[in-house]
């Protein structure tokens, strides 16, 4: 299982979902305060059953909110990010030189997030 590293900044908080093997999976904005933190964790845990809009694809199909939307950044690659059920971002991925890793990281965080613990790590 998974596991959220929640972690202090010079500006604030953030954290990382983080699989098994310790890699990355998503990683959140720098949030003011460790509560407004945590409940972006717990939004993560409860949006992350949102289904896929990949806006790759020419006239693809809208997805309603909570969703994971795929999409290319300016280098050319594969990025998702996941929106709430009130539109926000709450989470983005690392760059994806493939779709289908990209893909594969959507199925990891929908299998870690919602039971994943938190954690504090030092910065």
């Amino acid at each position: 299982m998974g596991k959220f590293a929640v972690k202090q900044t010079k500006s604030g908080f953030k954290f990382d979902l983080k699989a098994d093997n310790g890699e990355i999976i998503a990683t959140s904005e720098v949030y003011k305060t460790k509560a407004s933190c945590l409940n972006g964790v717990n939004s993560v845990k409860k949006n992350s059953v949102g289904g896929v809009e990949d806006q790759t694809v020419e006239g693809f199909e809208k997805v309603k909110h909570p969703k994971f939307e795929v999409y290319t950044d300016k280098a050319g690659e594969f990025r998702f990010r996941l929106k709430a059920t009130n539109g926000e971002i709450i989470a983005t991925s690392e760059g994806y030189k493939a779709k289908k890793s990209c893909l594969n990281g959507i199925e990891s965080v929908k299998k870690n997030a919602p039971e994943a613990p938190i954690v504090e790590v030092e910065a």
